[in-house]
């Protein structure tokens, strides 16, 4: 396992990708509301990218026979992740949305993912919201250089498990730079058995809780791409891209 140590020249480039992924971020929220589709927001998406001098990171990814078809993973309700945006996928009242976006910028990546409510939604689908963003923040807490990053993964664990959420297993989070996906894998759940780091100041890493509100476990759509909760039930997902320094953590895309 390979792990970069960005340089002070790496690191501003990192942080105006993860300046420019934050605004993008927000133009898109705007839009987001009872009878839009995903595909509008993809297609508002891309424009985003391309208007700041970005280059989409999901679209074509995968290559071969089946790429992904979108700027955004737009991923509603019990959708997990990697959703494909769609003119017959009609946001409703009382739906969650994730909106998961990466991009490059002047050869660095940066990626980031928010849950939007859709209008008024139920108490359990705020508190599930409220519970992944707060998972991310207390695992952040437990970073800084020289810290072990398992420790990041149980804050993250316990803060879900506490409020009688689950924690999805089988995605994690990951190192970021001039690729989207470097070395480590980050589990978002304490594995014993998973091998640990040390962090070190100049890693920049994807953080990104996924909480379910039943069961851990998923399942993968038809379409290849789509991860979907086992058992039907809303999942939310929260992700910042990040740089390790000797004090803590500076998040690149707020």
């Amino acid at each position: 396992m390979f792990v970069s140590i960005k340089t002070e020249k790496e690191i501003e480039k990192m942080r105006q990708a993860g300046q420019i992924l934050k605004e993008i971020m927000q133009e898109i929220g705007k839009e987001v509301r009872p009878g839009v589709d995903t595909l509008q927001l993809d297609k508002l998406a891309e424009e985003l990218v391309f208007a700041r001098g970005g280059k989409p990171l999901f679209k074509g990814y995968g290559g071969g026979k089946n790429p992904f078809p979108g700027t955004i993973c737009a991923s509603i309700n019990d959708e997990v992740v990697h959703g494909i945006p769609g003119t017959e996928r009609v946001l409703n009242e009382g739906d969650i949305l994730k909106i998961d976006i990466g991009i490059e910028v002047d050869g660095y990546c940066s990626d980031m993912a928010r849950t939007f409510p859709i209008g008024k939604i139920s108490a359990e689908a705020q508190k599930l919201m409220e519970i992944t963003e707060k998972s991310f923040w207390k695992g952040v807490g437990k970073m800084k250089e020289g810290s072990m990053l398992s420790e990041y993964s149980k804050a993250v664990q316990k803060t879900a498990e506490d409020a009688g959420f689950s924690v999805v297993r089988n995605l994690v989070g990951h190192g970021i730079g001039q690729k989207l996906h470097e070395d480590p894998q980050i589990l978002n759940y304490y594995e014993r058995s998973f091998p640990d780091l040390r962090l070190q100041a100049g890693m920049t890493l994807a953080l990104e809780p996924m909480i379910n509100q039943g069961d851990f476990r998923t399942v993968i759509g038809k379409d290849g791409w789509v991860f979907k909760t086992a058992d039907g039930s809303l999942s939310a997902h929260y992700e910042n891209t990040i740089l390790v320094t000797k004090k803590g953590i500076e998040v690149l895309t707020m």
